[in-house]
């Protein structure tokens, strides 16, 4: 369902992405990524762009890695991310309506989760932007996971963390990777369309453009 209304929501514990989903990263990463492979020689389009998405860098890469003709993966990662915290790069900003809705989840004491496909340092910066890594209770990155989404791991051991079973629980998304991640963690799932088309998104309970649109509901009678 796709919701451009006020749309009301109500769980017992809310665990967002973070790039893409609380704060817009993709135009800096997608540069990252591009300046990466055309400094090796190599071409790269929307499509393979698009697959880098939701899912850790070293992921990601590993399946492109045999391009490059010598690197390791860990120092392609690392070289991109160089390129993605360089002078030069494009700053992040908050997703429209992610600092009110993270404002109001905290004031209303609602337990929330990060649950992000980068590493804590840059999770660390960008939650600055949406009223500091303090709102959260838990905050789950790639390096504490074996295997980034769209494996349910991060998502799961957030729920642990938070003492909330992932049927109470919803999560907040931007890409299929993460849809995919939070249904087969047993989370029901908002996505935003920030980075994918609404059609990529469709496993998703609600696709929304961003997070502006929602309510969170006092109890279930408000939904």
């Amino acid at each position: 369902m796709t919701a451009t209304e006020p749309h009301p929501i109500q769980a017992k514990a809310a665990l967002f992405d973070l790039d893409g989903t609380l704060v817009a990263t993709e135009h800096r990463s997608r540069a990252a990524w591009t300046r990466l492979f055309t400094t090796h020689g190599l071409s790269v389009d929307d499509a393979l762009l698009a697959t880098f998405v939701g899912r850790r860098g070293q992921e990601a890469l590993a399946d492109h890695v045999d391009r490059f003709g010598g690197p390791t993966v860990d120092e392609l990662f690392e070289e991109a991310c160089g390129y993605l915290m360089g002078p030069d790069s494009p700053p992040p900003y908050a997703v429209p309506g992610a600092a009110d809705l993270l404002a109001d989840l905290h004031g209303r004491g609602v337990p929330l989760a990060v649950v992000t496909s980068g590493l804590r340092a840059h999770a660390t910066e960008l939650l600055a932007h949406v009223g500091g890594a303090d709102l959260f209770q838990v905050i789950v990155t790639a390096e504490d996971v074996e295997a980034g989404k769209p494996d349910p791991q991060g998502y799961l051991a957030a729920c642990r963390a938070l003492g909330v079973h992932p049927a109470d629980g919803i999560a907040f998304e931007d890409a299929p990777a993460g849809v995919r991640a939070a249904a087969a963690a047993g989370l029901r799932c908002v996505a935003l369309t920030t980075t994918h088309p609404a059609a990529d998104l469709a496993h998703a309970d609600v696709v929304v453009p961003d997070l502006t649109t929602l309510r969170w509901a006092q109890d279930a009678d408000d939904r």
